[in-house]
């Protein structure tokens, strides 16, 4: 019964933006892929503000459901049923009454199973498709056949694209550049492979009075060159999203210097990356919005490659949805972890395989994060820094918040909302 009203709820709300798309007709630019998917949409967003009236999602709104909320302005409302009046109201003020309606929509949109794409599809039709990295083995394998379903899953709102219209695509991994080959788009892409239309190059940490505050890097786009900063958060990662915005800049007819101006006001994403000052004169990378292969790699490098650290702890909790990868994944990040940090505290049943692959390392297992919450921060010395990592439901964003140097930092970490913090 709650499956069936899940779904008759997931239809007339869809049904419904999708009046509101055929009234206002807006541009849509849509962001999919298997990382970085919330700060590519930010970036992208922040970039086409320069030019266009832009309502991105918020946060992670990118489900059947999450997405006719974004079309439709309104926030989440499933932990307050008296919410679901106001979206009525909502709804009706949009499709009778006169409004100043978005003349663009930048949406992430996710797949947790086969056919989520499709169903989202179904609501609203791209103008513009922005396809992050897809790596070879994706976050949510396990629920489907093979990692080559998943990118086709991710990949499949580029084929819902107009003749010519543009395709946005990561040159960094070979996948979307072959899948591409099949679409009659206009590829446009970016990274830091030479060939790319938005050429990234020469990444590197930022410093501002000896104290590293974020990423820095050179961009190439036409001919044309520019800086790229990103502050707050750390990692190679961190750059590519500014990247895909610039290539989205270059689809709208957007000059460089106009686009760089407006990702002036990017701001990345909680959990991802974000560098706080930790307890004990220590530094805290907090990546702990969720974890794949394909990320806690990119974690690991930056760890490793951090300037000034006196000492490199990774606290790594379980990848999640990796079904019969997920044994051979953790073994081989683990080992990964072993050359990236002195010490690896492992959080979580499949974490313990970071450290078994861990020979001349030290390393601590914990059951979950609020017991390794209450002893990671007597591990902490001064110019430690800690790496901070795991899936959603491991909620290691709890270790961050007990390693922070200023308790009021807790707002800016994930999963703050009174609901989430209910949760076991």
């Amino acid at each position: 019964m709650k499956s069936l009203c899940k779904s008759i709820v997931a239809f007339v709300l869809g049904l419904v933006a999708r009046v509101v798309i055929h009234k206002y007709q807006p541009q849509i630019v849509m962001v999919t892929g298997s990382v970085g998917k919330t700060s590519t949409k930010d970036a992208v967003a922040v970039a086409l503000s320069a030019r266009f009236f832009v309502r991105k999602s918020a946060k992670s709104f990118n489900s059947e459901f999450g997405v006719p909320f974004t079309i439709l302005g309104v926030k989440n409302p499933w932990h307050n049923p008296l919410a679901w009046i106001g979206i009525a109201k909502s709804a009706l003020a949009l499709l009778i009454l006169p409004n100043h309606y978005p003349n663009m929509l930048v949406l992430e949109i996710g797949a947790d199973r086969p056919g989520d794409l499709a169903r989202i599809l179904r609501v609203a039709t791209p103008d513009v498709v922005v396809v992050t990295r897809l790596p070879d083995i994706p976050v949510h394998v396990e629920a489907y056949l093979s990692p080559e379903a998943v990118r086709e899953e991710e990949f499949s709102p580029a084929y819902a694209l107009r003749p010519a219209a543009p395709l946005i695509i990561s040159s960094d991994k070979p996948h979307a550049i072959e899948m591409a080959k099949h679409t009659s788009a206009r590829v446009i892409s970016y990274g830091i492979n030479e060939d790319a239309t938005v050429h990234v190059r020469n990444i590197d940490f930022h410093e501002t009075d000896g104290k590293i505050d974020g990423m820095a890097a050179e961009v190439l786009v036409e001919g044309d060159k520019g800086i790229l900063i990103v502050k707050g958060s750390v990692g190679k990662i961190q750059i590519l999203p500014l990247a895909a915005a610039l290539a989205a800049a270059i689809a709208f007819k957007i000059a460089l210097p106009e686009a760089l101006g407006a990702l002036e006001k990017y701001e990345p994403p909680p959990g991802r990356g974000r560098l706080f000052a930790g307890k004990n004169d220590s530094v805290i990378i907090d990546d702990s919005y969720n974890s794949s292969p394909a990320a806690l790699e990119e974690a690991l490098a930056t760890l490793k490659t951090f300037p000034h650290a006196k000492r490199r702890i990774a606290v790594l909790g379980d990848m999640l949805e990796l079904g019969r990868y997920s044994v051979e994944e953790h073994g081989r990040i683990g080992a990964l972890a072993a050359s990236s940090a002195d010490v690896v505290v492992a959080v979580g049943i499949r974490a313990r395989a970071f450290a078994a692959a861990g020979k001349n390392v030290d390393v601590i297992l914990f059951d979950n994060s609020r017991a390794a919450a209450k002893s990671v921060v007597e591990l902490v010395r001064p110019g430690d820094v800690i790496l901070v990592k795991g899936s959603q439901s491991i909620r290691t964003e709890r270790i961050v918040e007990a390693l922070l140097a200023d308790a009021a930092d807790a707002a800016k970490l994930v999963r703050q909302e009174r609901e989430w913090k209910k949760k076991a």
